[in-house]
């Protein structure tokens, strides 16, 4: 690619980076998401949530499915939460 960044997306049904072939999110896709998405983690957390049950269904379609509690890590686990602000 002529010095563009090439996008770091899932490859369905396999759940791998379609770029670097890491399990998805990558280290890479999840830079780009925490910028495109900004102080806004609550729809990041719905988003990645969102394909985390699409992953789940398609790997288990596969025979390889995966256990709850390493989905969870692998796609929401990584989100920083900030603690909201006291309320006094």
């Amino acid at each position: 690619m002529s010095g563009r960044c090439r996008a770091h997306l899932p490859s369905r049904p396999t759940w791998r980076c379609h770029t670097c072939g890491s399990a998805w999110p990558c280290g890479t896709a999840k830079v780009r998401l925490l910028a495109e998405y900004g102080r806004d983690r609550i729809s990041l957390l719905i988003y990645l949530a969102t394909l985390q049950e699409e992953a789940a269904e398609q790997l288990a379609e596969r025979g390889r499915p995966v256990r709850p509690s390493t989905l969870h890590h692998r796609f929401t686990g990584w989100v920083p939460i900030r603690s909201c602000p006291d309320r006094r």
